[in-house]
This record gives structure tokens, sequence and C-alpha cells, in this order.
């Protein structure tokens, strides 16, 4: 007789590969590798491996990036974002996968593949001025922004006691991701982290078009996901962004829904982390 114990742990864990994964295309998990640009137990391995934290990380990096003109302008110029922002966010998710836990060679890989597009991806801000995908300052808002939030969701919703010896190995290790795709300036540490992220806000501007955005970012319901269980993401993803960041985006941070997102946040995490033995 089946365990149903065990049972529901792989139904659950099917279902979540699901989401991360375009299994109709026949698309697997990316294995992780012994011979992977980062060694297991590492800082980045460790961040990236936490579901939870990654989801509301990364919508809260995508809030921030979406203020940036240059970065805004790319995904509405060559994005079919609005038709497909589930297959958009699972190809972000495989590609974080890829370069953190895949092997060398597939990494290195991935980070070539993107590195064409970005030389293919440019055009014209609404004010006229030239903009393109490979600009080091853009990459590196794009970057600074994923670090600060991959991090900021694995403190609030896993290890909040992280040593900070650790936090700055994580940007160093990102680090080497964010060079090879043409980041600078790229942090080392969070106290580096800190200062390019305040270097980087003069270039932010809010605007109608990153208002808009935002709002698909956050209604977006990816097929497998419960509605209440993305909305307590989402709702979760605000209350981290900083507060100029939601003036700029005019979302408000959720008050009396606050508690009860943390706490479903992180009674899912819990769950999440025994399905995949983590």
């Amino acid at each position: 007789m089946a365990d149903p114990i065990e049972s529901l742990r792989l139904k659950l864990v099917d279902q979540v590969r699901g989401v991360f994964n375009d299994t109709k295309s026949g698309q697997q998990p990316v294995p992780p590798s012994d011979d992977a640009l980062f060694a297991k137990d590492t800082p980045i391995r460790k961040v990236h491996a936490d579901i939870v934290g990654m989801m509301t990380g990364g919508i809260r990096g995508l809030l921030l990036q979406m203020l940036h003109p240059e970065a805004l302008q790319g995904v509405l110029d060559h994005s079919n974002f609005r038709e497909d922002m589930h297959g958009r966010l699972q190809r972000t998710a495989r590609f974080i996968a890829v370069t953190t836990f895949g092997q060398r060679d597939d990494a290195m890989k991935a980070i070539d593949r993107v590195n064409r597009i970005h030389a293919k991806v440019g055009g014209h801000l609404p004010d006229g001025a030239r903009y393109d995908a490979s600009n080091p300052r853009t990459l590196a808002w794009v970057h600074v922004t994923e670090a600060q939030s991959f991090l900021a969701g694995y403190l609030r919703h896993v290890r909040p006691d992280m040593p900070f010896a650790e936090r700055d190995e994580y940007y160093r290790q990102f680090a080497v991701i964010a060079r090879a795709l043409g980041a600078d300036p790229v942090p080392e540490s969070c106290n580096e982290a800190d200062v390019i992220f305040r270097e980087l806000r003069s270039d932010l501007r809010a605007s109608p078009a990153a208002r808009e955005v935002a709002q698909l970012v956050l209604s977006q319901r990816p097929k497998g996901t419960p509605p209440a269980l993305q909305s307590v993401i989402g709702a979760e993803a605000v209350a981290m962004l900083p507060p100029f960041a939601r003036q700029m985006l005019r979302l408000q941070r959720p008050l009396l829904t606050a508690l009860p997102a943390r706490a479903a946040t992180w009674g899912m995490g819990r769950t999440l982390r025994w399905a995949f033995r983590q």
C-alpha cells in the first residue's frame, strides 16, 4: 500500500515543477551538478534553492527593474510579456537554475545565449534617446535589484540570522554571473550593493508604462498556482519594496493583510522545503 504522506509529497513536487518548467514541451528540472560554477552548500546555492524566497524576491526585483527606463523599454519593445508573462518568468527561473546549479558548460552556454539576445535588443526611449540592452549600467541595475531581492526573500522567509560574511559571499558569487553578462559596476558585498543601488537610483523614472507592467506582474496567475497563494506572494513582494519604489509605482504597502500574508508564505516555505527535502 502506497504511503499517503509520500504520495502527497511527490504530488506537491510535481505541481511546483510544473509551474517553473515547460513540462508541455518535455522540459525537465535542472539537475544539480558537482561541476557547477558554484560548490554545493555555498550561499548562492542555498539562497537560490528556496522557492518562496525566490518567488517573493523575484517579483520584488521585477518591480524595481521596471522603474529603469531602458530596462522597461526593452521589455515593451522586445517581449510578449502581456501574452506570456508566465513563460517569461519560467525562462528567467530556468536561467537562474542553470547558472546556479547546472553543469559549468551549460551555465556558460546559457550566459552566451543571453548575451547574444541582448546584442540584438535596442531602440529608442519615448524622449528619442537611444538605448540598448547591453548597456553595462542598465545591466548593473538589473543585477543589483535581483541580488538584493533574492537575498531579501531568503532573509525574510528562511534565515534572518544569516551571517554577514555569508551574505557578502553571496554577492561575490553572484558577481561571477553579472560580469559574464557585461554588468558594471557589480557589488561584491552588502555595503557595495547598497552604494551601487543608491547611485543607480538616479536613473529611475516613474511612468504609466512602469505602473502597467507592475500591475501585470502582480496579477499574473501561473497555471497550477492557487490564486490565493499568488496573492500573498505578491503582497509580500510589495511589502519588501523600498518606500520610494512603492510610491513611484503607486502601490500600497499591505497593512491589514501583511501579517496573514507573512504567515502564509512562512507556512508555504516550510511545506515546500519538506517536500523537496531541503
